[in-house]
């Protein structure tokens, strides 16, 4: 499975970014381009550690067994799955240049990954494998919603 921890996967993840333009349009859900890149930089923030949201109940039930399921192989993400109201943005509009910006310096911070800690809201605890793989099945479902 591709993994943000490989040099050559977040290569890819970044040419495909710079590609996006507000004209693309969502094969699927709510955002615009400019929403879509603004989540994707707040994600990277929360996998980062420097946007902490707390643990969602439901989570605590089943996110460990759904976690598993999400990454037993390289299927991609389903189409609308639901995300936390903290990763989402209401500007419609703002500078998607300086935003893809932001997005490609987080994926770069991959680099030096080092949160044996981290705790996802819905899926719980993570090892680094794991955060690598579904930190780039995120951003490839997204990248795939805009057709990029």
């Amino acid at each position: 499975m591709k993994s943000v921890f490989d040099t050559t996967t977040r290569e890819e993840l970044v040419t495909r970014i710079k590609s996006l333009t507000p004209q693309n349009n969502a094969q699927w859900g709510k955002m615009n381009a400019y929403q879509m890149v603004k989540h994707g930089t707040l994600h990277e923030d929360m996998v980062l550690g420097k946007l902490k949201i707390n643990r969602v109940f439901i989570g605590r039930l089943i996110g460990g067994m759904l976690l598993k399921k999400v990454l037993k192989d390289d299927k991609p993400f389903g189409k609308n799955s639901p995300t936390s109201s903290l990763l989402k943005t209401l500007n419609e509009n703002g500078d998607i240049e300086q935003q893809k910006k932001e997005w490609i310096d987080r994926l770069e911070q991959y680099a030096s990954y080092t949160d044996p800690d981290f705790i996802h809201p819905f899926f719980g605890p993570m090892t680094k494998d794991q955060i690598g793989f579904f930190a780039y099945k995120h951003v490839d479902h997204h990248l795939r919603q805009f057709g990029a």
